[in-house]
């Protein structure tokens, strides 16, 4: 299994850093889906009891990271093409309403930390480094609305998708293109533009889907 072993046998938040290492593995891809998430030897990675893996296990089947299925026990979750539309389709409603939300409460210290995401994602190749920039572009704009309910579910939505995500933007080379959308997202919210920032957002989210959906097929 792909995973870095922790000595975490004295640790009172057991159960959490399992379940960040798990997580963080699914979304990266490290743990592909359909692979057993063994109880016993996660546990003996991390030097630890079932009792923390289990719960770990279970939060993650809460996100929908992991699924529970007969005769194979925990594996990491799938996503079939109308989920995948589903979830993208929620994406465009809920996250072009908080981004406009958000930019009137925007001020510069905002701006600028979204601004520092950005370079990030122009200066890098590292699909997971770009992915988490990608992340935190978006959650540092959004956090300005004040929706922590919102913000909890498009990172749950975000959890579901992020791993397909990262893959097929390698694949596909347009990661110079979403670069450009999320600049123009930018400059949208310094000008104070609220609805212009959810148009492009919601263009933004429809693309990358298009894109993804396109991967996923030509996989098949």
């Amino acid at each position: 299994m792909k995973l870095q072993p922790i000595d975490i046998s004295k640790t009172a938040s057991a159960a959490s850093i399992v379940f960040d290492a798990l997580r963080k593995a699914i979304i990266e891809g490290e743990l592909e889906e359909g692979t057993p998430l063994r109880q016993d030897e996660i546990a003996r990675l991390f030097n630890t009891s079932r009792i923390p893996v289990r719960e770990a296990i279970s939060r993650l089947e809460e996100k929908g990271l992991v699924a529970s299925q007969r005769f194979k026990g925990a594996v990491v979750a799938g996503l079939d093409l109308d989920e995948l539309r589903e979830i993208f389709e929620y994406r465009a409603l809920i996250e072009p309403e908080v981004i406009c939300r958000a930019v009137p409460r925007m001020d510069g210290e905002a701006l600028e930390e979204a601004k520092s995401f950005f370079h990030g994602l122009n200066s890098t190749c590292d699909p997971i480094a770009w992915g988490d920039l990608n992340r935190g572009f978006h959650e540092r704009l959004y956090r300005a609305a004040r929706l922590p309910y919102h913000e909890d579910a498009i990172d749950k939505a975000m959890d579901r998708v992020d791993r397909y995500l990262r893959a097929a933007l390698i694949r596909s080379g347009n990661v110079a293109k979403s670069n450009a959308e999320h600049l123009a997202i930018w400059q949208a919210c310094a000008d104070g533009d609220a609805d212009r920032a959810a148009e492009l957002t919601r263009d933004h989210i429809t693309q990358s889907c298009a894109g993804l959906v396109q991967n996923m097929q030509t996989r098949r």
